[in-house]
């Protein structure tokens, strides 16, 4: 947080009553342990309260709310060689973003703690879970009521609607995120009035109002509209990164885009920088050359929306990627789907992110409904590309798309996979796979129907594909269909 915005958050905190249970003010105590309870009670009181975080406050009046400073040096503070930090980090599970900050209001020094709310599982300290009943620290096991209402809690949460950034005053709501954008991609007017415009960015539950007329904007305004996402503390590591290499490997970075957007204002600025990064196809017309793109431009689009809209928020330190080599694209985002990777094709989408997914959809930067991947699969074949992956590694998403290459130099379970996706579509469609289908999805010549027969028998060993219809006797009038039909 920036200096006026700490203040401001003091400044906040000191207004509030004595007995908010997500706040905790103190003199110079700062005894490890007593710290390390108060960060379980505070983030566990915080999901209770709804509120984005808790916070411990050095250098404040507990009874009268006054300045009155501190001598707590945190940064300097140990506990058996161990930095105090680092030790409390460790102790906590599961292990919360704990946030110290270090400033003065009047000449007077003030130490904050904030810890954010607890998600999905109460925050505990050694192996036990602390929760604030009105300004006492409590064993949340000691009230049952307690811990039932923040597991129902938990059941319910949304990481769209949490906070990503608050206590802001309008100008500075305005100041981070691209309204002006929101009112393209809408296609509405803009109004006149900076209040008008607030209200309609709380409409979409980009904006939450909060005590002093200040406002709260939530995960899902910040990372569609953020103006940088490095000025969301917690959604730094969820901008879009794009990485280019020179060759087939990591080792040399070509180019990175060094954008950090919200994924609505980014979408299009991304899509041209991969673009920019694709080697062309030169063909030949009759007397013309032209050059056209590797890869299909539609497919790019889904996959890259797809790894925004589908990715695990809740996974920290990670986001999603796109990278670029000579041979492939890599699309990576946090967590595993939600549907089995063999679905994809025929199941329409679920969604972690129901919100971000509907507007995205909404302002036409992926496709309808279940039919996303089927237009890839699709476009992939159109441009005969090899058949693009789709694969769970350590709890990431990947979908990679191929550069051309002949099918002799396809490994076997390449040839399945196209097999399989190539039966896939045609179902989709309503039709049959054949062994001329497949040969036409290949290139595989007429006179050497029998490559085609083998992949299809390999790919049925595989049990992948099925024939259609097991009493047809003629060899001829086969058609098969995939293994879930």
């Amino acid at each position: 947080m920036e200096k006026n915005q700490l203040t401001d958050l003091v400044l906040s905190l000191l207004s509030l009553n004595r007995e908010t249970e997500w706040i905790e003010f103190k003199h110079n105590n700062a005894d490890p342990e007593e710290i390390g309870e108060y960060l379980s009670a505070l983030a566990n009181a915080a999901a209770l309260k709804r509120q984005k975080a808790g916070y411990i406050v050095w250098g404040v009046d507990d009874s009268t709310h006054k300045l009155i400073g501190t001598s707590f040096k945190p940064h300097e503070a140990k506990v058996g060689g161990q930095e105090l930090e680092s030790w409390l980090t460790n102790l906590l599970h599961p292990r919360p973003d704990v946030r110290i900050h270090e400033l003065e209001i009047d000449d007077t020094p003030l130490v904050i703690f904030e810890i954010p709310a607890a998600i999905h599982t109460p925050i505990r300290f050694k192996e036990t879970e602390f929760v604030r009943v009105g300004s006492y620290k409590k064993k949340l096991k000691e009230y049952s009521e307690k811990e039932r209402e923040l597991w129902a809690i938990f059941r319910n949460q949304n990481f769209e609607d949490e906070l990503a950034l608050g206590n802001l005053s309008s100008d500075q709501v305005l100041g981070v995120l691209d309204y002006q954008t929101y009112f393209e991609l809408t296609t509405q007017a803009m109004p006149s009035s900076h209040a008008s415009i607030l209200s309609r960015l709380a409409d979409e539950k980009f904006l939450v109002s909060e005590p002093g007329g200040k406002y709260g904007i939530t995960n899902f305004g910040a990372l569609l509209f953020a103006r940088d996402l490095r000025r969301f503390d917690r959604l730094s590591r969820k901008a879009l990164r794009i990485i280019a290499y020179n060759g087939k490997g990591r080792v040399e970075t070509i180019r990175e885009m060094p954008d950090a957007l919200g994924y609505a204002v980014g979408f299009e600025r991304a899509i041209a920088f991969i673009k920019d990064r694709l080697p062309l196809n030169e063909q030949l017309g009759v007397a013309f050359r032209k050059e056209v793109a590797l890869y299909p431009p539609r497919a790019i689009r889904e996959l890259v929306a797809n790894t925004l809209i589908h990715q695990d928020f809740y996974i920290s330190g990670t986001g999603p990627k796109v990278e670029i080599f000579s041979d492939r694209i890599e699309f990576t985002n946090p967590g595993s789907p939600l549907i089995d990777t063999l679905r994809f094709i025929d199941q329409p989408p679920r969604s972690r992110n129901e919100q971000l997914a509907a507007f995205m959809r909404r302002i036409n930067i992926c496709e309808e409904r279940g039919s996303g991947i089927d237009k890839v699969i699709f476009d992939i074949e159109l441009f005969q590309l090899p058949a693009p992956d789709f694969k769970v590694i350590e709890d990431n998403t990947v979908a990679i798309l191929y550069a051309d290459k002949p099918l002799s130099a396809m490994e076997a379970k390449d040839r399945l996979r196209a097999c399989y996706q190539h039966a896939c579509l045609k179902c989709v469609f309503n039709e049959r796979m054949t062994n001329e289908s497949l040969r036409k999805r290949l290139k595989i010549a007429e006179h050497n129907y029998s490559t085609a027969s083998r992949i299809i028998g390999e790919t049925m060993r595989a049990k992948l594909i099925k024939l259609f219809d097991p009493e047809v006797k003629s060899r001829r009038m086969f058609s098969y269909v995939p293994f879930w039909y």
